[in-house]
């Protein structure tokens, strides 16, 4: 099968969307939590989280142009504050249903049920079902020019982990061992099956299989 850029055009709109959403591959799944200076919370579904720095450790997401309400970029914007939940298996649906379209006064966590919880170094809300949270500090906003989407860069202050043997003695986190789950397309989830972990690649240099071992 092959699609052209003119059969991609000709595509209805939904089919469309579904398609190019599909073609980038796996994602991650997050929650972003914040909440806006009168102290009203908000909670969305993202799927375009992704790794800009590790010094310093900056995050990046991708959202939707701000042409109609976006709560979520509102309330960072107001409080330079936001946290990203990972989503497990056990709280996908729940996850899913923060897409729907709620009033501004709304709080996506009393809507699909699941509980914000809060701490003294991040005035946004964590997702308390969540076991991997991030505090990020925002850092910088654009405006893609192509699609009038906005980057929204942040740089991470503070990560809880439910299960400490995820964290591994190299740094490496065995998401597995937390339930994490990731997104295809719009709205399709999965579990995941590690393959292989594999030594750092220089020329020459024959690969070796890395052991995936927590701190005890």
């Amino acid at each position: 099968m092959h699609f052209t850029k003119q059969d991609i055009e000709n595509l209805d709109k939904q089919t469309r969307v579904h398609f190019i959403n599909s073609l980038s591959g796996f994602k991650s799944a997050n929650l972003i939590g914040s909440v806006d200076n009168q102290g009203q919370e908000n909670l969305a579904i993202v799927s375009s989280v992704f790794h800009l720095g590790a010094h310093p450790p900056l995050v990046g997401m991708i959202i939707r142009p701000h042409s109609v309400p976006r709560h979520t970029l509102e309330n960072i914007l107001q409080t330079g504050h936001y946290t990203i939940n990972h989503i497990n298996a056990d709280i996908v649906e729940k996850a899913h249903q923060t897409s729907a379209r709620y009033n501004k006064d709304v709080s996506e966590f009393t809507a699909v049920g699941l509980t914000p919880h809060y701490n003294a170094n991040c005035i946004a809300p964590f997702v308390k079902e969540s076991k991997l949270k991030m505090a990020l500090a925002l850092r910088s906003t654009q405006t893609i020019e192509l699609n009038q989407t906005e980057l929204v860069i942040g740089e991470i202050t503070d990560v809880y982990l439910e299960d400490d043997k995820a964290y591994c003695q190299d740094g490496f986190l065995d998401l597995e061992k937390l339930n994490t789950v990731a997104i295809s397309g719009l709205d399709r989830y999965h579990t995941t099956s590690g393959l292989t972990r594999l030594s750092y690649a220089k020329p020459n240099t024959t690969l070796q299989t890395l052991n995936v071992t927590s701190l005890k």
